[in-house]
């Protein structure tokens, strides 16, 4: 086997030119800055307010005076509940018909009395 000396010298340097591109091409990104924990008396404590900047969405450039833009699971509360697979009355109600809110009896033979094989049945 005969390798291809300049074959790949070029592989190699095309992998090495894409990595240090690769790596120019990071954007450096802001770090947040980290939540500080007080430990008092032996109980940690976390910055709630931070906890809680961390958790929200994140700002976009909108007038001041600007409606809020809603979250996923608010809209999932505005829509009905059949459509989210719920119980609901009016749909069971049809599909139950007349029997829906009426008891059920039980469909059993009358009880026997107890026999003796010893006695004729009459």
């Amino acid at each position: 086997m005969a390798f291809r000396l300049p074959g790949i010298a070029a592989v190699l340097l095309l992998g090495c030119c894409l990595g240090a591109s690769a790596q120019e091409t990071d954007a450096p990104t802001t770090q947040a800055r980290p939540c500080v924990e007080v430990t008092v008396n032996g109980e940690r404590t976390p910055s709630y307010d931070c906890l809680t900047e961390k958790l929200r969405p994140p700002a976009s450039a909108r007038a001041p005076d600007a409606v809020q833009p809603g979250l996923a699971s608010e809209a999932i509360v505005q829509r009905p509940s059949n459509e989210l697979g719920l119980f609901n009355r009016a749909a069971t109600g049809h599909r139950m018909g007349n029997t829906f809110g009426t008891s059920v009896y039980p469909q059993r033979p009358p009880p026997v009395a107890p026999s003796s094989p010893l006695i004729p049945r009459q």
